[in-house]
């Protein structure tokens, strides 16, 4: 069997080694020079079960009105008159902002995130694959008391799902992680969910991917994909810049790009770009940077250490399919990060960046067969990409050669919409 991935960021690369360990001969086309150079290039390094909750659940709209006209809020829409996608995608965000919802769509992202993290611990472990990683856990922070009861009635949600989390005081919190100290009055408290973990998802993504040529994966880099050709009823092949390819399968891992490809074939996917902001930054001070990854709920941030680096990411930007760095809204990110670790680094040093997500409106993936049998779909991700990216691609691995997967791929696929 012959497959074809389009996309070589963290999801398709894993979905390509996964898709050879099965004997599958395997070509992934990439419009960029080399591996997880967009979405996985400087994205916040955790491995997050923990942020399985959805964006979508009953809090958000009032969030959201409260942070209209703000640009320095934590979630941005940019609302225009002739962006139809984003209007539809809203709509079907909207009617998931319910409890019965929310309960629903965290139990099946979690599904999916606690199996990739334990296919990624087994990955680690068979090949010794490094990438700067922290097997430390996700501490997360709260301010507002309010916001914490919320976060402690999801992670009890969560806990019985599987998800090991546990609520410490303020004390522990900054026991836990000393680099805390500066915000420690601020605290109600924190959730620290001890098997999740940190790391570069960029050198992962390259590391696999020279793993998966090794395993005799073909990357064809700089390649763009022009179309799909579908055919009674199947896809026939991928119009490429350099020609059109063809496969027995053909795997859609192309992230927030995954919707505009798929419209060719007629095929709607509800998923819509939010653009994330990161800083990196040079550790100057090591014992004013935090060495646990820190997740800040109220300003919608995460923190990981990265070797001799901190890595601040976060905030979302609905504003199409635009990748441009919005240079306010990346430096929020930076002072943010100043104002919770002063002494941890450079700051003047630091590299700005800025990425899209492809975020569905439920933040379930999309995951499995369309209706064009040899057409599949390993996409949506949002922001749990690297978190979900291993059990994605060994799941879709499984469906591809006629297995059965190890978890249930109910209400993960497109006919959910």
């Amino acid at each position: 069997m012959k497959a074809l991935v389009l996309g070589a960021g963290v999801v398709g690369v894993a979905a390509s080694w996964y898709l050879a360990r099965a004997g599958v001969a395997v070509t992934v086309v990439e419009r960029r020079p080399g591996a997880g150079l967009e979405t996985s290039f400087a994205n916040g390094g955790q491995i997050s079960a923990s942020h399985a909750e959805p964006w979508a659940n009953p809090d958000t709209p009032a969030k959201a009105l409260k942070w209209m006209g703000r640009e320095d809020a934590p979630l941005v829409f940019r609302w225009r008159r002739r962006d139809p996608a984003l209007w539809a995608w809203g709509l079907r965000f909207l009617t998931n902002c319910t409890t019965r919802r929310a309960a629903i769509n965290t139990e099946r992202t979690l599904r999916v995130a606690l199996y990739s993290r334990a296919r990624l611990k087994a990955l680690r472990a068979e090949t010794g694959i490094a990438y700067e990683q922290r097997e430390a856990g996700i501490l997360h922070v709260y301010r507002d008391p309010r916001e914490f009861a919320h976060a402690r009635q999801a992670a009890e949600l969560m806990s019985a799902l599987g998800l090991a989390r546990r609520a410490l005081t303020p004390d522990q919190c900054r026991d836990l992680e000393p680099a805390l100290s500066t915000i420690h009055g601020e605290l109600a408290g924190g959730l620290h969910s001890p098997d999740d973990e940190s790391g570069d998802a960029h050198l992962f993504t390259a590391r696999l991917a020279e793993m998966a040529a090794a395993q005799g994966v073909e990357f064809r880099w700089e390649t763009n994909v022009l179309g799909l050709l579908g055919e009674a009823g199947r896809v026939a092949g991928v119009i490429t810049d350099r020609g059109t390819l063809t496969a027995d399968a053909y795997v859609l891992a192309a992230g927030s790009w995954s919707p505009l490809l798929a419209r060719g074939l007629g095929l709607r996917l509800p998923i819509y770009p939010a653009k994330g902001y990161s800083a990196t930054i040079p550790i100057a001070d090591p014992a004013g940077a935090p060495t646990i990854s820190i997740t800040d709920d109220e300003n919608k941030l995460v923190f990981s250490r990265l070797g001799e680096r901190l890595r601040a990411a976060g905030t979302a930007e609905l504003t199409g399919w635009d990748a441009t760095l919005n240079d306010y809204r990346a430096r929020l990110v930076l002072e943010k990060t100043k104002t919770l670790f002063p002494r941890a680094g450079g700051f003047e040093r630091a590299e700005l960046w800025a990425g899209l997500r492809p975020v569905t409106p439920d933040s379930v993936p999309l995951l499995g067969r369309t209706p064009y049998p040899n057409l599949w779909l390993d996409t949506g991700h949002g922001t749990l990409g690297w978190t979900m990216a291993c059990g994605s691609g060994a799941a879709l691995a499984d469906l591809i050669t006629g297995k059965t997967p190890e978890i249930s791929m109910e209400g993960l696929g497109l006919e959910r919409f």
